[in-house]
């Protein structure tokens, strides 16, 4: 592992994320996209996301967002770790009426920005939940805010929250309102049902942590010098250095990491609707490409008699293929990784092109040796052309399944080059410690990555 594994991270995700914008800023400029204002204007959008997410890692900006119901106490949390009321809080529901975010300055190496949502059973159906995705989309960490057990409807919102991939830290809220065996007990049901997968372990320490944001007033019995005695409310100070330093912890421990892993990830996202795009409006044309392909790589190598230049001709028209598919789509590819993928093709394909190869070359010698002994002999004649017409239907099988293998690839927005978004996770993840918060989003993303 590198010495300074979070600035390693940090560079990593720089690198990947320009090599993406120069790769699609140019695709913006291709005569593909020239001639099809329709696919410019679909780009526009993933290329202001891979730029934004490009700024806050040149700026070392962190997006901590505040999740939960209404009056569970999201905005008095983020006020009392800022030391100040800067956001609005009160009695009457739903006072956060649309997400607020404002910058808080712990110390460190990183910059902090606090995000502050509205109740997620404040707005109705399809507009809380495109808020919740998009603020969530951009937040490298995650606060849901609870003040007791998890209700029906906050499991559920903790669900959902839970698919968006990022680290998560849950809040138990207005601790001053129970006493310490409640709190215990709440605390253990909240480690359980906080992870929202039966199967998965319970909350780590610093994955849940209890706070008293804004106490209730308390009356207490104020004695003077000459004897009298009153009553006053007074407010208790908030309790949050817990959390407070948990937040410290993990931004100085994995604080750039996290950082880095969320920008690759919605590179990944981009470049994939980018590709995805450009593939639904390519689709026909890449089709009848692969298909001219298929065709003239059958014809060549059934008609070439020599059996090393069909398995050479048949590589070459194959990696042609993938480059003239890449071209189409505007989408990046070199003649390196055109032969990398090639190799994965026919690996992943279950031998069957590899048998291709085998079948080139053991039928191109008994084309070569049926072209050399023909002469005037019918037999050897039709011994060449049933060679070569088995030859050409195993070479046009080949093609047409290289090029249908290729477009997955491009699909993928070929995030998994040596810099690519999705290498580039994997290669985070794979650097994880058990001890920090990006430990459980390792077992969360293990399926789509790979297992570390």
């Amino acid at each position: 592992m590198p010495k300074n594994p979070q600035q390693t991270h940090l560079n990593r995700a720089r690198a990947s994320l320009r090599q993406a914008l120069s790769w699609y800023g140019n695709l913006r400029k291709s005569p593909q996209a020239s001639s099809n204002p329709e696919l410019a204007a679909l780009v526009k959008p993933q290329l202001q996301i891979l730029t934004a997410n490009l700024d806050k890692l040149d700026h070392n900006l962190i997006r901590i967002a505040a999740f939960g119901l209404v009056s569970r106490g999201k905005s008095a949390v983020l006020n009392a770790l800022m030391g100040q009321k800067i956001l609005q809080t009160g009695p009457l529901h739903g006072v956060t009426q649309y997400p607020r975010s404002v910058r808080w300055n712990p110390g460190g190496k990183v910059q902090v920005e606090l995000i502050d949502t509205p109740g997620l059973d404040e707005i109705e159906g399809e507009a809380r939940a495109k808020m919740a995705r998009e603020v969530a989309r951009q937040a490298d960490l995650i606060l849901f805010v609870v003040s007791g057990d998890i209700t029906r409807t906050e499991y559920q919102a903790l669900w959902e929250l839970r698919q968006a991939q990022k680290p998560l830290i849950l809040v138990f809220n207005k601790i001053d309102l129970y006493p310490d065996t409640d709190k215990k007990t709440i605390y253990q049901n909240l480690q359980k049902l906080g992870a929202t997968n039966p199967q998965a372990k319970p909350l780590q320490p610093d994955e849940i942590v209890m706070v008293a944001a804004e106490p209730a007033p308390m009356e207490v019995r104020v004695e003077y010098p000459d004897g009298n005695v009153s009553y006053e409310w007074e407010t208790p100070p908030a309790q949050v250095e817990e959390l407070k330093q948990t937040l410290l912890n993990i931004l100085n421990r994995e604080g750039r990491s996290l950082l880095a892993l969320n920008a690759l990830v919605q590179a990944r996202d981009a470049e994939a609707a980018i590709a995805s795009q450009t593939i639904d409006i390519r689709n026909q044309e890449a089709e009848d490409l692969i298909w001219q392909f298929t065709k003239y790589k059958a014809v060549a190598v059934g008609l070439n008699p020599i059996a090393l230049l069909d398995i050479l001709g048949g590589t070459v028209a194959d990696l042609a293929l993938i480059r003239s598919l890449a071209r189409l789509y505007g989408l990046p590819i070199t003649s390196y990784e055109a032969g990398k993928i090639l190799k994965t093709i026919l690996f992943s394909c279950g031998g069957l092109l590899l048998g291709e190869l085998g079948s080139s070359f053991l039928l191109g010698l008994g084309k070569s040796t049926a072209a050399i002994a023909s002469g005037d002999n019918p037999s050897n004649i039709t011994a060449f052309t049933g060679t070569a017409i088995t030859q050409a239907g195993i070479a046009g099988y080949g093609a047409y399944a290289v090029g249908r293998a290729a477009q997955v690839y491009l699909e993928k927005g070929c995030t998994w080059g040596e810099l690519g978004a999705s290498s580039v996770i994997a290669e985070i993840l794979s650097q994880v410690e058990s001890n920090t918060i990006l430990y459980r989003l390792r077992q969360e993303l293990g399926s789509k990555f790979g297992e570390f």
